[in-house]
Order: C-alpha cells, then sequence, then structure tokens
C-alpha cells in the first residue's frame, strides 16, 4: 500500500499511486480492497474479543491515482473521477463496506487545461499531478493553502539529509509493516498447520476406535470359537 490513512469515523482509505493504468486492474482493485478489510476485520477481532460484532467493521476505500490511463478511460474524456461501490437492484439500502474511486490523472490534465481549476478537487490533483509553474502559479493563487506544502516539497529537495532521514523513516515503517505481515502469513500456516494436526489426530483416533471394534469382534469370534469346542467335546463324551 502507498498510504494508508485512517478516517475520522473509523474508515480506512488505501491511496495508490501508479505509472501505467494497465498494470492497476480493477481485479487488483478488488484484491487490495479484500486484503484490508480482512486485515481490519482480523485487527478489530482481535480488539474487541467478545463483544466482537460485524457492525464495527467499518468502510474501506481504495482510491488509485493512475499517471497514465488505459484506452478505457479515454472513453469518458470529460471525466477524471470515477466512483464505484456495491449496491442492490432495487435500492435497497444495505451498507456495503468498499468502495472506489479511480483518477485518471491524464485526463484531469486535459480538462484542467481547457477548463482551469473549478473546485477544491481540482486543486488537489493540480497540487498532485502538475508540475508545470504556470499551473502551480495559478494554483496558489486561488488556493493560498497550498503555498506552505510547496514550501514544504521545496525544503525537502533542497535538503538531501532530511530526505535520507525520511527515507530511513520510510524504511522503518516498511520493515515493521512487513515484520507484521510476516507474522499474520506466518500465524496463517501456524493454523493451517494445526488444522492438518488435528485432521491427522481425528484420523488416528478414527483408526483406534476400529482397530478396538476389530479387536473385540475378533475376541468374540475367539469365544464363539470355544463355545463350539466344548459343545463338541461334550458330545463326543455322551458318544
Amino acid at each position: 500500500m502507498d498510504i494508508l490513512v485512517e478516517l475520522e469515523d473509523g474508515s480506512l482509505a488505501n491511496v495508490e499511486t501508479q505509472k501505467i493504468g494497465y498494470k492497476f486492474p480493477g481485479q487488483r482493485c478488488a484484491c487490495y480492497s479484500s486484503d484490508l478489510l480482512l486485515r481490519q476485520y482480523k485487527r478489530v477481532r482481535e480488539q474487541k474479543k467478545e463483544t466482537f460484532s460485524y457492525r464495527d467493521i467499518k468502510k474501506v476505500y481504495t482510491i488509485v491515482l493512475l499517471e497514465t490511463s488505459t484506452e478505457s478511460f479515454h472513453k469518458f474524456p470529460n471525466d477524471y473521477l470515477h466512483h464505484s461501490r456495491q449496491k442492490t437492484n432495487t435500492g435497497l439500502d444495505i451498507n456495503f463496506l468498499q468502495e472506489y474511486f479511480l483518477i485518471p490523472l491524464d485526463i484531469f490534465r486535459q480538462n484542467l487545461y481547457n477548463k482551469g481549476i473549478g473546485n477544491q478537487l481540482d486543486a488537489w490533483l493540480t497540487f498532485l499531478g502538475v508540475d508545470d509553474v504556470g499551473w502551480i502559479e495559478r494554483l496558489i493563487q486561488q488556493y493560498s493553502e497550498f503555498i506552505p506544502l510547496y514550501k514544504d516539497v521545496y525544503t525537502l529537495c533542497m535538503n538531501t539529509e532530511n530526505i535520507m532521514g525520511i527515507f530511513s523513516e520510510e524504511l522503518k515503517i516498511l520493515d515493521r509493516n512487513t515484520t507484521l505481515l510476516m507474522i499474520d502469513e506466518m500465524q496463517e500456516k501456524i493454523n493451517a498447520q494445526e488444522n492438518i494436526i488435528r485432521q491427522k489426530d481425528e484420523a488416528l483416533l478414527r483408526d483406534k476406535d476400529a482397530l478396538r471394534q476389530k479387536d473385540e469382534a475378533l475376541s468374540q469370534k475367539d469365544e464363539e470359537i470355544l463355545r463350539l469346542r466344548r459343545l463338541l467335546d461334550l458330545k463326543n463324551e455322551n458318544n
């Protein structure tokens, strides 16, 4: 995940940036969203334990910024924010938890050059997706709140030591997240192995029970044979 954000209501947003659009198809979006939803479920269930309810699970948003979008996006030349969510065909109101936002920055820039910065969304996408000095000037003239953000970017670019410090911190976070991921994967393997061992134990118990039944059947046969021999001996004595 590029950026994982927790919103005020507890919802989670995974923000992804992708140079080449075809490398982030709908299937990948669905997998990322499902993975995030499952991780939230495991975390909340562990925290809540006996008090856990499915209502404790919040929405997950997958937001994908595409630097170069695929041909299918260009069928909608005036649209640069595609929102998808699950809903029923009847309009039944059910709170499904997964939503998606796909933002083709190349199409946004085409609209920007034709129409200009029209709203707050345009302003943020200009900040994220446009490096032309002229448009940066227009942006900060219309939305002065972006001035300190550009100053931060400029300061970082001029201070290599700080950039390396941030990079080092990102590596620490990456290492920690990788460790957590490995722990999750290891726990899944342990659970799978425990399940296999349990199944083998159950099979051994069934085998032991089958052997016991066979032993009982053999014992009954031995007793029957012994009884028949006694009957034959008595007959022989009487004769």
